[in-house]
């Protein structure tokens, strides 16, 4: 049962960096954080093709970071943030051992002597 919650928690994560990576769909991402928008309204600032623009948006779906509402032939996009939880609750975990990095590197040039030449 164990394995299992790691392998989801893993393929979430996975997913969510897969989808995340691209900087159209980041930008999307912010745009959507704004509110709701009609997908040719987020659309028009790229420099793509529609239907390009619709294959990133797919992507964010499949990773589920945005939904889509469809009311006649108007698409609306909303972001949906939740699945972003897992990985922050991912990078959290190294909190620690980042902060006794830092920690580390702060007492080690606390003690040097000699200035930086």
């Amino acid at each position: 049962m164990l394995n299992h919650m790691v392998q989801y928690r893993a393929s979430t994560v996975n997913r969510i960096a897969a989808a995340i990576s691209d900087p159209t769909r980041r930008a999307i991402i912010d745009r959507l954080a704004r509110g709701p928008a009609r997908i040719c309204d987020v659309a028009a600032p790229f420099a793509m093709s529609l239907s390009g623009f619709c294959k990133h948006v797919r992507v964010l779906e499949r990773a589920k970071l945005v939904r889509r509402s469809r009311r006649g032939r108007e698409n609306t996009l909303e972001l949906s943030p939740e699945p972003m939880r897992a990985v922050a609750h991912w990078i959290l975990q190294y909190e620690q051992f980042w902060n006794a990095r830092v920690d580390r590197l702060e007492k080690f040039f606390a003690g040097e002597k000699e200035p930086w030449r």
